[in-house]
């Protein structure tokens, strides 16, 4: 089957964790330890996301008295694809050495009127206490919101509309070479009113370009990987038990974390509702990916449940 994996922040570095190299290394090299079984017998593309890492270098290009302005997000996420998705070549590569795979600097296409860059929502870079964020947003011209009991730097999220790249991406995937792509949503860019590509100053939902990659790859399964076991109904209660096998409707009809599990659901629901019958998607724990292909494992979602 054609799956496309969409790697969750905890892949690359756990919350609170120091951003150093060495411990994204660490953390990138068993994820693919528990990811290479799933290349043996299906055709794969790794997604993954890059708030961390892109918050880390708009700070530095911030700080920089070099520049007369910061590096845009356009150029600060390309710079995360090429990082990240070296990282994951080689940790994936020693898994498989006998395999072929590809890191492809993506772009992903948004509306430049989407109503998202006048109302920025996606969190990225470190978190800090309030009053930290506050002074580093007044400093930098920055916006900040609470992220559960921390604060942390938004930046615009409009939805992707199209990947650029995709029948690249799709002949890599026919010639039997593993593909990883789409970091961070891909960089952003809109078309101008002369047919050209130019970035913008927003970071893509990493799960929704994924579902958008998924469906017009005609892929099979869309895994959303995570470091929870499944999506749970009553999270946050003494009554929280896991959904295992259920429908687009009845995911959506869950209360559920906006900032978190609810834009993973938003993407399985909507690959789902695009495929149809014989398409399946699921959110669960990366050490269970080859689990969660048929549904042995974490919420499985499907047309009819």
């Amino acid at each position: 089957m054609r799956v496309v994996v969409a790697l969750g922040g905890n892949a690359l570095l756990q919350r609170g964790q120091v951003p150093d190299a060495a411990a994204q290394v660490d953390n990138i090299r068993r994820a693919m330890h528990a990811l290479a079984p799933l290349t043996d017998d299906h055709a794969v593309v790794i997604t993954h996301g890059n708030g961390p890492q892109v918050g880390i270098l708009a700070m530095e290009s911030a700080d920089d008295a070099r520049l007369s302005q910061p590096y845009p997000f356009d150029a600060l996420g390309a710079m995360t694809q090429g990082l990240i998705g070296y990282w994951i070549l080689q940790a994936i590569g020693n898994e498989r050495p006998y395999r072929q795979f590809a890191a492809v600097l993506n772009q992903t296409l948004v509306d430049a009127d989407d109503p998202a860059f006048d109302n920025p929502t996606k969190f990225v870079g470190e978190v800090y206490d309030e009053a930290a964020a506050r002074a580093l947003a007044d400093r930098h011209g920055w916006q900040v919101r609470q992220d559960g009991q921390h604060w942390r730097r938004v930046v615009a999220s409009p939805r992707p509309r199209e990947i650029i790249e995709t029948r690249l991406i799709d002949h890599l995937l026919d010639e039997s070479v593993i593909v990883v792509c789409a970091g961070g949503g891909g960089v952003p860019v809109v078309r101008t009113s002369s047919g050209d590509l130019r970035g913008v100053e927003a970071v893509i939902d990493k799960d929704l370009s994924a579902a958008l990659l998924a469906h017009r790859l005609k892929a099979d399964r869309l895994l959303v990987l995570t470091d929870v076991p499944a999506v749970m109904e009553g999270f946050g209660t003494t009554d929280a038990r896991p959904v295992r096998r259920t429908t687009p409707a009845a995911l959506r009809a869950l209360d559920l974390p906006d900032g978190s599990m609810g834009p993973k659901v938003e993407a399985v629901c909507r690959f789902v509702e695009l495929g149809g019958k014989g398409v399946a998607a699921a959110i669960g724990n990366l050490e269970e990916a080859l689990a969660l292909v048929d549904g042995s494992a974490g919420t499985f979602v499907t047309a009819d449940g």
